[in-house]
């Protein structure tokens, strides 16, 4: 059986959602297949995936046939057409910095400055540091020829070796001082690692007398080349993941280990052929002051790694980078993909101005940390964290979140190929409130559609899902399911400041309904003797029927909180997911300026909280004027709160005046 959609993933199956996809492909019995236009591989390869280049808004086909063929059909269908699959267990600025990467422009487009060596803006910022030359030696083929009885040995060798790349893999995943960010790209490695077109190939090449060492360069450097031929960006660098791979099985089979990167003076600008993001992603981020390498682009691992972690970088200098190994200081420009080795006095003072205005803006920023945004009149601006999975709480933490504005709890279901128990959704959100007991945490019901269904669900075929049966209209018809998460909710209310917020409300009988659901799960409780609390409950305002009612509503809702992303949608009657229709999805169109005034009136008038948890509430230049309107609380990803407590503290100091 077969099913064909258009693959919604954000920038389509490159290497962590290729990976995630291939687990929960794996973790079914059946043979499933992927068919894109008259190509069709296995989706159980990582590698055969990756290759296959389906981009997103692209139409693929699913194919599956065994046992619980159905069921693969349904979760890996549900995966594609989730725009945040991949993603959801990444802070958001690790999604911003692969989704965004700077324009990639080869050197001979533009001409070096005298005295600097031109390469590929990967990350931005500048530093000026010494020298940390990073050349391991290169692995070479043994120049023998297996023997006939010397095969059998080869071949438990290799896959000794392969089992040994994987389990220090597995180790690094585990060590809690791996970042989130860098544990997705650890995790795409181990799969390229285990991937069964690298081992086949290896095999085969094996089985042929070609002793292990030469048998895996010849397979990743095959692999390796095939990406390199590929269009897309991303797909292209993953070429130097492959032979990443490559190089550490090989390391495993000759009993060595490269170079270790854990200790590198601070400060220090690594200078390289090329790194490896395994080697990377486990090197002492906070020591390297700037990265500069030979390979690479502005959508490999090592460029993701390095605008995450905030470390400029320039990739790509090609031989060039060998004329840095003997520099003793090397100035790196990563707005502009320009090094100079060994600066004269006028550059090194044009940097060192530089990096300290750049210093100085980070330090700005960080004085905000800790800050309660508060207005002359003493009313507290809270700015929190839009939060998509537990793994992102540190990273609002780091940011100085004042609680969670928004929980999506549609990734917890998503993650699973089956609806999540009770104690697994009570644990998930007792972790949040325990994280935050300053403040509070909103948390969203279940908001899922035909768009993005999940397991255990079954969904009606709908021409347009985006306006049928999701959010609070489907959990209103499915109270067994809806129950679980009101109950796990209510248990986890005992632990902190819990609050619960309704998705797609377009009546006052959704907040009645769901009401009366609330109070049986308590009586639920009380009969089972399990400890629960209470929560306030409010609702989403994201349709234009919930923005004409919103006096109705403020009179039911403890609290309104504005999705600006859907609400744009909805208003403008355009797609936010269709780039013919993208520059209608403006927030700042009148007409959408004027529903959020409306609404926050609305909420004004009848003395309730009214915050927004859209991409919008981040915007310094829209933030004064959501304040003005009367809205008392900001949620954003965790990258935009600096900059936010920043723009409303300077908002209070001009108030004040």
């Amino acid at each position: 059986m077969e099913r064909s959609t258009v693959v919604r993933v954000k920038d389509g199956l490159h290497a962590r959602p290729a990976a995630r996809f291939v687990k929960l492909a794996k973790s079914f019995e059946s043979d499933i297949n992927l068919v894109k236009g008259e190509k069709s591989v296995s989706a159980k390869s990582t590698v055969k995936l990756m290759l296959l280049g389906v981009k997103e808004n692209e139409e693929l086909t699913v194919q599956a046939e065994g046992a619980d063929a159905v069921e693969a059909l349904e979760a890996l269908i549900a995966f594609l057409d989730d725009p945040m699959s991949g993603l959801e267990e990444e802070p958001a600025a690790v999604v911003e910095a692969e989704a965004t990467p700077p324009a990639e422009k080869p050197a001979a487009q533009a001409a070096a400055p005298e005295g600097g060596i031109k390469g590929v803006a990967a990350s931005e910022g500048v530093h000026i540091g010494p020298v940390f030359a990073h050349f391991p030696k290169q692995i070479e083929p043994l120049d023998r020829k297996l023997a006939a009885d010397q095969i059998a040995p080869a071949l438990a060798q290799f896959q000794a070796a392969v089992a040994a790349v994987q389990e220090r893999m597995d180790r690094s995943l585990r060590e809690d001082n791996l970042a989130a960010s860098d544990k997705g790209i650890v995790s795409a490695l181990r799969e390229i690692a285990g991937d069964e077109t690298l081992i086949e190939d290896s095999e085969n090449a094996i089985r042929n007398g070609v002793e292990p060492v030469g048998a895996v360069i010849a397979a990743a450097s095959q692999l390796s080349a095939q990406f390199s031929q590929v269009d897309d960006p991303y797909l292209r660098a993953r070429a130097d993941d492959v032979s990443a791979v490559g190089r550490q099985i090989c390391l495993a089979l000759l009993g060595e280990e490269d170079v270790s990167l854990d200790r590198l003076p601070k400060g220090s600008v690594l200078i390289a052929e090329d790194i490896g993001a395994w080697d990377l992603a486990r090197a002492d981020l906070k020591s390297i002051g700037a990265i500069v390498c030979g390979h690479g682009a502005a959508t490999s691992h090592i460029a993701i790694i390095a605008r995450t972690h905030g470390i400029p970088a320039v990739l790509g200098l090609g031989k060039s980078v060998h004329d840095l190994a003997g520099a003793k200081t090397v100035a790196v420009d990563g707005d502009k993909g320009v090094v100079f080795p060994d600066p004269d006095a006028a550059v090194a003072a044009r940097f060192e101005e530089t990096l300290a205005k750049a210093n100085a803006e980070k330090e700005a920023l960080r004085i905000y940390r800790d800050l309660e945004p508060t207005l002359d009149d003493g009313t507290v601006i809270e700015v929190a964290a839009n939060l998509g999975a537990t793994e992102e709480i540190e990273a609002a933490q780091e940011a100085g979140a004042m609680g969670i504005g928004l929980f999506r709890t549609e990734l917890l279901f998503m993650r699973h190929t089956h609806l999540p128990s009770e104690d697994m959704q009570y644990d998930v959100y007792k972790q949040l409130v325990e994280a935050f007991p300053k403040h509070s945490v909103i948390v969203r019901t279940l908001d899922i559609g035909g768009d993005k269904p999940i397991a255990g669900i079954e969904f009606p075929s709908e021409e347009n899902p985006f306006l049928g049966w999701r959010g609070i209209r489907m959990c209103l018809e499915r109270p067994d399911m809806f129950k679980m998460q009101l109950r796990a909710l209510l248990r986890a209310a005992v632990h902190g400041n819990l609050k619960v917020m309704l998705p797609m409300i377009s009546t006052v009988d959704e907040i009645e309904r769901t009401e009366r659901l609330i109070e049986e799960c308590r009586q639920e409780l009380k009969e089972k003797r399990i400890a629960f609390g209470d929560f306030a409950l409010g609702v989403m305002i994201e349709t234009p029927a919930a923005v004409l009612i919103a006096p109705m509503l403020a009179k039911k809702a403890a609290f309104f909180s504005i999705g600006t992303n859907d609400l744009t949608q909805y208003i403008m009657a355009a797609d936010r997911l269709n780039p013919a229709v993208a520059g209608l999805n403006d927030v700042t169109n009148p007409a959408v300026m004027a529903a959020i005034e409306m609404v926050a009136k609305a909420g004004r008038q009848a003395g309730i909280m009214v915050g927004m948890c859209g991409e919008a509430a981040g915007r310094p230049d829209l933030i004064p004027e959501f304040v003005r309107f009367g809205l008392t609380e900001l949620s954003m990803s965790p990258a935009s709160i600096p900059r936010a407590k920043r723009t409303l503290s300077e908002l209070g100091k001009k108030s004040a005046a």
